[in-house]
């Protein structure tokens, strides 16, 4: 059942609580929401309290009047109101694109509210091709008629990046980013999300943030890298690895940006860390 908590700025964000043992927060990419994770749920809430949140402005959260709070600062921010409003001290922050990076400033600002964290296809370096991926489509309608259509054409349009996707979980995945009118599918976060994309990139290039992941080091962390990714390259998540030699890591094959979290190794990746703080 989806439950909602009020931000000290006075947002009324939405958040899921479904499962018993260690505390995993999982954060959704830069235009995405809570239901991304329900193979986590499905999967994991045997084992572990799987908390879910739509940042501010995605999902049912509410849409924040000022664009220039869509920050990954602000939303570390509001992780910690969370964690105050349900009286944790510690969570595991399970990070898919923005929520790693959401889980890296959490690192630096405030570790002690961190038990570790599962990255999801993020590193310290954001590969510019990828990006500008992303801004292609950021806060536009897509051409889908309905759901349905979206499953039978998202094979194609996220080709060849991704393969071997059934057919349903296409169908997921267009049910969680998006929701059905009239006039076809729409998006499920606020537009205003693309001008703070914007403004940000004007003030310069993306800085590497290597500090950030170092800040990591006491804490046990684990990694999931899509092998087809235009966002974490090989590179990265090797260099990742030679910084961090107990980094939990597979690589997802026939899998982009992101991985979906249903699949074998990325489930041997969310296990392995399980055990690792249980």
């Amino acid at each position: 059942m989806t439950e909602f908590f009020t931000t000290p700025d006075g947002l009324r964000l939405a958040y899921n609580d479904t499962g018993h043992g260690h505390p995993l927060l999982c954060l959704a990419g830069l235009s995405r929401n809570m239901d991304d994770f329900a193979p986590v749920v499905a999967h994991f809430a045997s084992r572990a309290r799987v908390l879910r949140l739509d940042s501010r402005g995605r999902g049912r959260s509410d849409r924040d009047p000022d664009f220039h709070n869509y920050s990954v600062l602000q939303e570390a921010r509001d992780v910690v109101a969370l964690l105050d409003h349900l009286g944790l001290e510690k969570v595991s922050i399970l990070g898919t694109s923005r929520g790693g990076l959401i889980a890296m400033s959490l690192a630096m600002v405030n570790p002690e509210r961190l038990h570790g964290v599962i990255f999801n296809d993020i590193g310290p370096v954001v590969d510019p091709a990828g990006l500008a991926d992303i801004m292609g489509y950021l806060g536009y309608k897509p051409s889908y008629s309905s759901f349905e259509d979206a499953a039978d054409r998202l094979p194609e349009a996220m080709a060849p990046r991704f393969s071997n996707v059934p057919r349903a979980t296409w169908q997921a995945f267009a049910e969680a980013l998006w929701f059905e009118t009239p006039q076809g599918l729409d998006i499920r976060y606020d537009p205003a999300l693309r001008r703070a994309v914007l403004e940000q990139a004007a003030e310069g290039a993306l800085p590497e943030i290597w500090p950030l992941f170092e800040a990591l080091a006491p804490f046990p962390v684990a990694l999931i890298r899509g092998e087809n990714s235009n966002i974490l390259t090989r590179e990265t998540a090797e260099e990742m690895r030679r910084r961090k030699p107990d980094l939990i890591f597979a690589e997802v094959p026939d899998r982009g940006h992101v991985p979906f979290l249903d699949e074998p190794e990325s489930r041997a990746v969310i296990s392995a860390y399980l055990e690792s703080v249980t």
